[in-house]
């Protein structure tokens, strides 16, 4: 098999791919008591999609994504409170600010090593976080961002107190952010992206620049964080600093690592992974919830994802011994 039919075969989708989004699109329908859980879910699974296109992709560890999470989040509150209500263009003005952000970021990911880019990464994230609390008379300081009003969407569809329509518009978001990364990774630009990741020095040696297209994915990656940014400050009418913490990056490495790295459905199912966990755990036991998700953790790290996702297998291997 050539290098173009194996990225007609990964192009391809798979019999399980089109059930798993029509499932996902109609659960503000059939799950419509945890509509707010479904939209918070899309929100953070956006996010991951973002991380999982330069850590699984392109080989590039950030534990200061949220930099660009929060940017969305306070560009598009700011649009919607002092320019225009309209939600699309509030996430479109949010995707443009982080991704500009993203590659005036990007010159400095292509100067460091992999502890070198932590560093940096999480400096951006908490000089953000330092600017937002500050600048009280843009941001709201501590208190954050308030009286922020949106306007339907397309014209038509009013933000309800249920969240489904949150949901469905979370959702839909997730989904185009979703095709267009997964044309981009199966197109032979992204197939650069893997040599990169795999070693940086060879694929050098073999004419791909290396530099640009580091600076390139982390770009569009702080674009994809933007929208789940915005997303969340649209949804919820308020922005704070703590869309800039540092666990919330550390949260979103969790996720992807929940789900595997490097297949772009990894960050998106440990979102839904982790977030119905937290939901079910912190209702049950509100002040141990983090003992029980850590436990969790542990026992994937010492199993392995694939014996966790499928423990029919733990009988069938204790057979063959």
């Amino acid at each position: 098999m050539n290098a173009t039919s194996s990225l007609h075969e990964f192009q391809r989708w798979k019999r399980w791919e089109p059930v798993f989004w029509l499932l996902a699109l109609a659960s503000p329908w059939w799950l419509s008591g945890h509509a707010l859980l479904i939209n918070e879910v899309a929100i953070v699974a956006l996010f991951a999609l973002s991380l999982d296109l330069i850590m699984g992709y392109a080989g590039i560890v950030s534990l200061g994504h949220a930099a660009f999470f929060g940017m969305g989040a306070y560009a598009a509150a700011l649009f919607a409170k002092h320019i225009h209500p309209d939600p699309v263009l509030g996430l479109l003005f949010g995707i443009a600010v982080s991704t500009v952000l993203g590659a005036v970021a990007s010159l400095s990911i292509m100067r460091g090593t992999s502890l070198t880019l932590l560093m940096v990464t999480m400096g951006v994230a908490l000089i953000l976080m330092e600017l937002a609390n500050k600048l009280n008379w843009l941001t709201g300081g501590a208190d954050g961002l308030q009286g922020v009003i949106m306007g339907p969407v397309l014209g038509r569809f009013e933000f309800d107190l249920y969240g489904q329509v949150a949901a469905w518009y979370s959702l839909v978001v997730l989904f185009v952010f979703f095709l267009l990364s997964r044309r981009f990774v199966h197109s032979p630009l992204g197939g650069t992206l893997m040599a990169l990741r795999d070693n940086r020095l060879r694929a050098q040696s073999i004419g791909i620049p290396v530099a640009a297209r580091l600076a390139l994915i982390y770009t569009i990656a702080a674009g994809v964080a933007g929208a789940a940014g915005a997303l969340l400050a649209q949804t919820t009418s308020f922005a704070s600093v703590e869309v800039f913490a540092f666990d919330r990056s550390a949260d979103l490495v969790l996720l992807v690592v929940i789900g595997g790295a490097g297949w772009l459905y990894g960050g998106v199912i440990g979102a839904v992974i982790f977030k119905v966990l937290q939901d079910w755990i912190s209702s049950i036991t509100p002040q141990y919830w983090t003992f029980w998700i850590g436990l969790f953790l542990v026992v994937l790290m010492l199993v392995g994802r694939e014996r966790v996702i499928r423990p029919w297998t733990w009988i069938s291997r204790g057979k063959k011994k």
